[in-house]
C-alpha cells in the first residue's frame, strides 16, 4: 500500500520570519489523517529568515534530528552542546528526560532552509543526547548512505529506535534500487529536484509511504538539477 503526500497538501506558517511547510500535524496546524506515519512524528520543512530563530524551548521523549538544505543552522542546549550546521551536516538531539534548547538562523545576510524530524524513541526518561556529523555529498551521488541507525552502522548517526535514515542525490537519468521488507514500512521525502518512484512522478516536497510491500523499490532522477532524496526505514 501506498500514500501520497504532495507537497501542496502539508500543513502551511507563514510568521514572516518563519516560513514552514508540516508533513504531520504540529503546532496549529492539525489533522487528524496526518499525526505521523509510525514512530515517524514530525518533518518540517523550514525557512528562516537571516537573524531569526527559535528561542529557548524544552523537549522530552523525543529523537529530533535536523537536516540543512543551504545556509547555516546555529544551536545550544542546555546539556551545554552547541554547533553551526551547515548542508550536508546533519544533527541529533535526543531530548530524553528532558532538554531545553534554541535554533537560530547563523547568518545576519542569508536565510538557512532546513528540515527537522522528529522520531519517537523505542524507550522513554533517557539521558538526553547530541550528536553532530558531516556526510559528504558525493557519496551519495547514485547510491544510498546511511545518515542515522540505531547502531551508527557506516559513521552514521546513533539513535534511539529501530529506524534508519538513508538519503541518496540522483542526476537526471541516474537510478538507484531500495529492497522493501513487507514487516517494515517506509516514507520517502523529497527535499528537492524531481524524481520518479516506480514511474510515479515527485516534485520538491512530496512524499510517499509505504506499507505491507515487498519487492524492489526504483528510483530514476528526472529533473535538470539534482535530486536530494530522503528514506526512513521505520518499524511496522
Amino acid at each position: 500500500m501506498r500514500i501520497a503526500r504532495p507537497a501542496a497538501g502539508r500543513g502551511n506558517v507563514d510568521a514572516g520570519w518563519l516560513r514552514s511547510r508540516h508533513t504531520f500535524s504540529f503546532g496549529h496546524y492539525h489533522d487528524p489523517a496526518w499525526m505521523g506515519f509510525g514512530p515517524l512524528r514530525v518533518i518540517n520543512e523550514d525557512r528562516v529568515a537571516p537573524g531569526g530563530g527559535f528561542a529557548p524551548h524544552r523537549h522530552a521523549d523525543m529523537e529530533i534530528l535536523s537536516y540543512v538544505v543551504s545556509g547555516a543552522l546555529a544551536h545550544r542546549d542546555s546539556t551545554g552542546s552547541s554547533g553551526v550546521l551547515r548542508p550536508g551536516e546533519v544533527q541529533w538531539m535526543s531530548a530524553g528526560r528532558g532538554i531545553e534548547h534554541s535554533e537560530y538562523n547563523a547568518s545576519e545576510l542569508e536565510p538557512v532552509h532546513f528540515l527537522q524530524i522528529w522520531i519517537l524513541p523505542a524507550a522513554t526518561g533517557l539521558e538526553p543526547g547530541y550528536a553532530q556529523r558531516a556526510f559528504d555529498p558525493a557519496l551519495r551521488e547514485g547510491r544510498w548512505a546511511t545518515l542515522a541507525s540505531p547502531d551508527g552502522v557506516d559513521g552514521s548517526l546513533a539513535i534511539r529506535q529501530q529506524a534508519r535514515l538513508r538519503g541518496t542525490r540522483l542526476a537526471r537519468g541516474v537510478e538507484v534500487e531500495h529492497a522493501l521488507d513487507p514487516a517494515r514500512r517506509y516514507w520517502l521525502h523529497l527535499v528537492e529536484g524531481a524524481v520518479e518512484v516506480d514511474g510515479q512522478a515527485l516534485a520538491a516536497g512530496d512524499a510517499i509511504g509505504i506499507e505491507d510491500e515487498g519487492g524492489m523499490l526504483r528510483l530514476a532522477g528526472s529533473g535538470d538539477g539534482v535530486a536530494d532524496l530522503l528514506l526512513f526505514d521505520l518499524p511496522h
